[in-house]
């Protein structure tokens, strides 16, 4: 007889630390670096191993109300036995951060899901680059911390405003012969400096980016300047520049054969939602990489999202439902 199983029921082999759907870490520690910069530590409640990550990688955590961040993990990702993150409180208000600056405590507990892998390193590079404006530090303190355990070389430029930095004891810690650490603390000497380590660096170097629109795209410009290719150009970004409304479109969901129309101003990510089709979703800016959804097929698409590839747009078998529009659209879902 042909038994079937589903695969929840086959997960009894593995280790414990290979978890990474959603499930309650223990608040172990808060810190406060500033006064809008709240550092978290989280370990499982029994005391049971975290599963490893990349260098790079964030952690999304319930952040009241249904409301769901990412947020950068610090550590190197090996073996680690707590997750680090640190919060940026935001004047709005109204995306969750306020509420886990008020509400967590120490021993209570926090939803999370992953660690997930959007900002990782090139392992075969020779040296690397790491650039951080503002709260954009905490993915490179990760880059640094993983290139310090495995004595690889790094230059570290950390831009920041006087008095609102965080984690720069951990960078100044890190700072020796093999890492070096450059600080800027205007714009000016920000771009300055961009200009005169992307000229230097020596060959076989990757560059690493993450912090405000504004730090990323001199960020960019200075590198195309310096004549980087763009492979060995990285970055993450934490908010993404507006867009323009679009043209309206229709889609087709190829699992129903149900079509929608999709406004002008009405993201394909929210339409879908309104017709009742689960999408999941997270930053609703194309930054994460969370609302990707399979196209079947398509007359044009137009990708405005910070996660795709050139070679993943020119493939044209995946767009970031939040942000991507285009014309007779059938989605795999």
């Amino acid at each position: 007889m042909t038994q079937t199983r589903r695969a929840e029921e086959y997960v009894g082999h593995q280790h414990p630390a290979y978890a990474l759907a959603r499930r309650p870490l223990e608040v172990v520690a808060l810190e406060r670096l500033t006064d809008r910069i709240l550092h978290v530590v989280l370990a499982d409640p029994a005391g049971k191993p975290l599963a490893g990550y990349e260098p790079g990688s964030h952690l999304v955590v319930d952040a009241g109300q249904g409301r769901r961040n990412a947020y950068s993990l610090t550590g190197d990702g090996l073996n680690p036995r707590s997750y680090e993150i640190s919060v940026l409180r935001l004047p709005d208000g109204d995306g969750g951060s306020v509420w886990l600056h008020e509400k967590l405590t120490v021993g209570g507990l926090l939803d999370v899901e992953g660690p997930r892998s959007m900002f990782p390193p090139v392992h075969d590079q020779q040296h690397s680059l790491l650039v951080a404006g503002g709260i954009g530090v905490t993915p490179v303190l990760s880059h640094a911390r993983a290139l310090k355990r495995a004595r690889r070389s790094a230059t570290i430029l950390y831009s920041y405003r006087p008095g609102h930095q965080a984690h720069l004891e951990d960078l100044l810690t890190l700072a020796g012969q093999e890492i070096r650490l450059v600080e800027a603390t205007t714009a000016d000497d920000t771009r300055a400096a961009l200009d005169a380590l992307l000229s230097e660096q020596p060959f076989g170097t990757h560059a690493y980016a993450c912090g405000p629109p504004a730090m990323l795209e001199a960020y960019e410009e200075a590198a195309r300047q310096a004549g980087w290719p763009a492979g060995r150009v990285h970055l993450e970004r934490f908010v993404a520049p507006d867009l323009d409304p679009g043209d309206p479109f229709t889609v087709t969901v190829a699992s129903t054969g149900q079509s929608l129309e999709i406004p002008s101003g009405v993201s394909l990510l929210d339409g879908l939602l309104q017709a009742g089709v689960r999408v999941n979703y997270l930053c609703k800016q194309g930054v994460c990489g969370e609302c990707r959804i399979p196209v079947r097929t398509a007359k044009s698409l137009q990708h405005r999202d910070f996660v795709l590839t050139a070679a993943e747009r020119e493939a044209a078998a995946d767009l970031m439902a939040c942000v991507s529009r285009g014309r007779d659209i059938e989605v795999g879902l």
